[in-house]
């Protein structure tokens, strides 16, 4: 199995890939917000930004009274063997920053250069990575301090714009809460675990973070609290001591500050039979290990979710057309379909286009439309075992071993013609539920007429009248007839589909893995070089542009569902 930092760090740089592509957001979920990630939630002064610097090890945020965090902090660390500390802004991709005072300074900055000067905030998040190999990776984002009333400068709803803004990410399903409370606070008045109550009834995404536990009053602790009596999470509460003001005062370093983080609890007659699983170290951990679990469960949806917006892409760069070959052969058979496709056109307008459809034909299509989801998914899962086939078979050839790149060469080539195998399986499946659709069989009309309907019987009346309840009662009559028709003809579709689809890709795809999986391999090696015609393939730069877009996005989502997949099960 991946080690936690390989399956993590993975992970962290799908998430940088999806926002340096502008992968994450817009409609439905992105891979960016599939992959799971912790949110810090906590009030105004409760400790938020001295956690996060603990758990990073550095001073880097922010600091000052009122709303200091004016806009989402997306905080990105991995861990390396080794090396200097340093970090990067996806708003500044060139400047590597090593002087942390640097950092805070140019968050400040990047703030103000969307909020300006002001007390108000955004949500368009800054985006900082730490490389360093002091951390353990994790994706943190950092929000707005959660607040009760606006002070001068703000504006009335702003109570209500944090908590929108914290509430957008905290309610989502992949992300894991962190709730800093700090310990001289009621934990009833807690606004950070009001929230996570609210998003996470059941407390399985939520982690308590109990901070300033050396600033209680004499004669006070918060055993209750850590020890899960007071308020029960499942998972267990963590115990923060941040560095006192007079220690940031005198730059105290951020590892003397653990180290005294650590005495505190060895020493604390109050804590020291929970010093073990006390502290920012500690908290990194636990985070960092529930974070690995979390992405393993998450595997399957993750990989769907790709495939699914593979499929899309495709679909959309079908739609826009696919990039012009290089070779003559390729582009005289692109100029051909693109005649073929003219023609096709052509004859419909010529046909008078498509016939109207009537009565049962419209609501027995309707029907059976919902049998394509689980055609093709027999397709998909038939593809899914050949490709692990593919992948065992080159582990076990002991003649490949001795050449890595051949390896490749002959498993992208397998895998591109499975793909082709599943396309034809799709089209080929999808086409005997069409042929349902397209022809109905005539017995069943046959039968249809030799039913004659019988129109309810009514009492005759003296004076002619509009139609009564009677009318009604044979329209539901009908009705019920013709539903009771649609459905015994749907199951006998359905049992004609039990047979032929399995038929369909065994024939498809198995058949033919088996009989021409390398034949566009053995072709591709003994191609010749042709001449082009491009001059006849001029197109739009626009749409050129587009592709490359699609293009590049497309390959973002096949790589990290390679990668993903190669070290899951490393």
């Amino acid at each position: 199995m991946a080690t936690m930092e390989s399956l993590i760090g993975l992970v962290n740089k799908i998430q940088r890939a999806c926002t340096v592509l502008g992968d994450h957001g817009g409609q439905g979920m992105s891979l960016w917000e599939a992959l799971p990630s912790v949110a810090v939630v906590g009030g105004q002064s409760s400790g938020k930004s001295s956690v996060l610097e603990s758990i990073v090890g550095r001073d880097f945020l922010p600091r000052g009274s009122g709303i200091v965090t004016r806009r989402p902090l997306v905080l990105q660390l991995h861990k390396t063997a080794s090396g200097a500390e340093y970090a990067e802004f996806l708003h500044a991709p060139k400047r590597r920053f090593t002087d942390f005072a640097a950092v805070r300074k140019e968050i400040s900055d990047e703030t103000d250069r969307i909020t300006g000067k002001t007390k108000q905030i955004s949500n368009i998040p800054i985006h900082l990575s730490i490389y360093s190999p002091n951390v353990v990776n994790l994706t943190l984002i950092d929000l707005p301090g959660l607040t009760k009333v606006a002070v001068e400068g703000q504006s009335d709803s702003i109570v209500e714009d944090i908590e929108n803004m914290v509430r957008s990410y905290v309610e989502k399903p992949n992300c894991i809460i962190l709730a800093i409370t700090p310990a001289n606070q009621d934990i009833a008045t807690s606004d950070a675990i009001k929230l996570a109550r609210e998003v996470d009834p059941s407390g399985e995404r939520t982690f308590g973070v109990l901070t300033k536990l050396d600033l209680m009053d004499k004669g006070t602790n918060a055993t209750e609290v850590l020890e899960g009596r007071a308020y029960r999470l499942q998972h267990p509460w963590v115990g923060i001591v941040n560095r006192s003001q007079a220690d940031i005062n005198k730059n105290v370093d951020m590892i003397v500050a653990r180290r005294k983080e650590r005495e505190y609890f060895e020493t604390s007659p109050d804590y020291g039979h929970l010093a073990s699983r006390m502290g920012s170290e500690y908290l990194a951990k636990l985070l960092s290990q529930h974070l690995e679990l979390v992405i393993r469960q998450r595997i399957p949806s993750i990989i769907a979710m790709i495939n699914k917006t593979i499929d899309e892409l495709n679909a959309e760069l079908d739609r826009i057309g696919r990039p012009i070959a290089a070779d003559g052969g390729a582009q005289l058979y692109m100029i051909l379909e693109l005649c073929r496709a003219f023609d096709r056109v052509f004859k419909e307008h010529l046909d008078g286009g498509r016939p109207g459809e009537q009565g049962y034909r419209r609501l027995i299509d309707g029907s059976i439309t919902y049998f394509k989801g689980p055609a093709e998914a027999s397709v998909d899962a038939v593809h899914f075992v050949l490709k692990e086939l593919v992948r065992k078979s080159i582990a076990e050839t002991e003649e490949l071993k001795r050449f890595p790149t051949l390896q490749t060469d002959i498993a992208t080539a397998a895998n591109e013609a499975l793909e082709r195998f599943r396309e034809e399986g799709r089209k080929t499946v999808i086409r005997l539920v069409e042929m349902e659709s397209s022809y109905l069989t005539v017995d069943f009309f046959r039968k249809l007429h030799a039913e004659p309907e019988r129109k309810p019987e009514r009492k005759p009346e003296k004076n002619a009248n509009p139609p009564g309840p009677n009318d009604d009662l044979y329209h539901d009559h009908s009705l019920r007839r013709i539903g009771s028709n649609v459905s015994a003809y749907i199951a006998m579709v359905s049992d004609t589909l039990k047979n032929t689809i399995p038929k369909a890709v065994v024939y498809c795809q198995v058949r033919e893995a088996k009989r021409s999986l390398l034949t566009n391999f053995y072709a591709q090696i003994g191609r010749r070089e042709k001449e082009r015609l491009s001059a006849m393939l001029d197109e739009d730069p626009q749409l050129m542009e587009r592709r490359t877009q699609i293009a590049k996005r497309l390959e973002l989502y096949k790589s990290a569902r390679d990668e993903i997949d190669a070290v899951a099960w490393k």
